[in-house]
């Protein structure tokens, strides 16, 4: 056995611990999504340990055939041949994790939460919190905020070595940060891959699956998970998408012309009241690639994308805008946790649906100018439902997971907003149960890159 050795010091850094391959704290039943997810590769629910380790010595027979000698070395520094070259396998993460905060907010917004996934993610993973759009420059603008985290990525890409792979985790208004950034940070077509596409395609063959053949690359990196939290992706304007105004006809006319005395640019642009009245709002734009961004690509190369959606107590942001669902789609949602994660209620698949676009017609631009000169119920109204179909028909066009969370039992219900990213772990503790199914959901990833990964290298 001892040609296994230098499987044991590859295995090492691919989560090989105590004779289990990918282990997890999780049962299958409790797992965060199913195996029909896309994002959620059945891969590793129908092979169990015995196949992983045939497959290991299959690996290892064939780079005995192939005549490859493994070098010696300790598990946490050095190099070794395989069919792939020279591997690293110095004990350096080589995943990063990009948090982002929302409006008015900043990096300890995720002291919760950064300890919490350290903790169950392991060390194959660089968390870092974003910091460069503290508290007012969220006020900015949406795009310039974006400018500046993409940035900000860069410089971390930049400076830490042995990094392969991208995920971003965004709160609130952060996550139309991280939508903006990753269209600056996006460059199709990479030249080169940790896996072959044709893997990829193989895989997704005979079931869904998160892997697909690679379209692009985010900061240099592999697009691995972009996830949400109560992000208004579709802007706050129509009723009950700024929940505070409590859908009063006449505050929700007053706050559009009053929101970027407050907030600035990015004010109105949640509005959709931002430029001129020809041109079309820069959500919308983002639901599309067009000059500014390959905003609806960079998306698409991520292997996996998932909303997380308060259905109700958040004073901010609506069900609907930032679960990316029309009226007729909000149904009532269970009341039940899913097993192991309390007030997550419910994971839906949403598969990418056929369309053209985001469009914006003549009657927008009329809309949007009647809206911006002299708002009324009438025409807002008329305005927002325009817009918000079209942004609707841009994202569709790529598949989506939506996690529904309650806090109906919560001792604070109305802290939603803050609850559903633990801000501060002595008042917002109710969202626990929703950070451990988002480590679970970026652990399930892991696994599945462990398992393609292992694949590739005996083919």
């Amino acid at each position: 056995m001892a040609s296994s050795a230098p499987l044991l010091h590859y295995s090492s850094n691919f989560n090989l611990r105590n004779g289990h391959l990918g282990s997890s704290s999780h049962s299958s039943s409790s797992s965060p999504c199913s195996s029909s997810s896309p994002c959620c590769s059945s891969f590793d629910n129908r092979q169990g340990f015995g196949w992983n380790l045939c497959k290991l010595s299959g690996i290892n027979n064939i780079w005995k055939h192939q005549s490859l000698k493994a070098q010696a070395m300790s598990t946490t520094q050095g190099s070794f041949a395989s069919p792939r070259g020279i591997i690293n396998v110095k004990d350096e993460p080589d995943h990063l994790l990009v948090l982002v905060h929302g409006i008015l907010a900043s990096p300890s917004d995720w002291t919760y939460v950064e300890a919490e996934l350290k903790r169950r993610l392991g060390r194959n993973f660089l968390i870092y919190a974003s910091s460069c759009n503290t508290y007012t420059k969220t006020f900015g603008g949406i795009d310039g905020a974006g400018k500046r985290l993409a940035h900000e990525v860069m410089q971390v890409v930049k400076k830490t070595e042995n990094l392969k792979r991208i995920s971003f985790l965004a709160h609130s208004l952060g996550g139309l940060f991280a939508r903006y950034a990753v269209a600056v940070l996006y460059s199709p077509n990479a030249s080169s891959s940790d896996q072959p596409d044709d893997i990829a395609v193989s895989m997704n063959s005979n079931s869904e699956t998160a892997c697909s053949p690679r379209r692009g690359m985010i900061a240099g990196l592999e697009p691995i998970n972009f996830i949400t939290l109560a992000t208004p992706h579709l802007g706050v304007r129509g009723k009950k998408q700024l929940p505070f105004l409590l859908g009063v006809p006449i505050l929700e006319k007053l706050a559009p012309p009053i929101a970027p005395i407050f907030v600035g640019r990015t004010g109105s642009q949640l509005f959709l009241t931002d430029g001129k009245p020809n041109r079309s709002p820069l959500l919308l734009r983002m639901a599309s690639d067009c000059e500014d961004g390959k905003f609806i690509s960079s998306l698409g190369a991520f292997r996996c994308r998932v909303l997380y959606a308060n259905v109700s107590y958040d004073h901010m942001v609506g069900w609907r805008t930032s679960s990316i669902r029309r009226v007729t789609q909000l149904v009532k949602p269970p009341r039940r946790s899913l097993v192991g994660y309390k007030h997550v209620v419910d994971v839906e698949y949403c598969p990418p649906a056929s369309s053209e676009g985001p469009h914006f017609p003549p009657e927008a631009a009329k809309a949007k100018e009647a809206a911006q000169k002299t708002p009324s119920t009438e025409n807002t109204v008329e305005y927002h439902e325009i817009m918000e179909e079209e942004m609707i028909h841009g994202l569709q066009q790529l598949g989506w997971k939506k996690v529904d969370v309650s806090f109906h039992s919560a001792f604070w219900p109305f802290f939603a907003h803050n609850n559903i990213h633990v801000k501060n772990e002595w008042f917002h503790n109710a969202g626990a149960g929703v950070v451990a199914h988002v480590a679970d959901s970026l652990q399930q990833q892991e696994k599945q890159h462990e398992s393609t990964y292992f694949i590739a290298a005996s083919l």
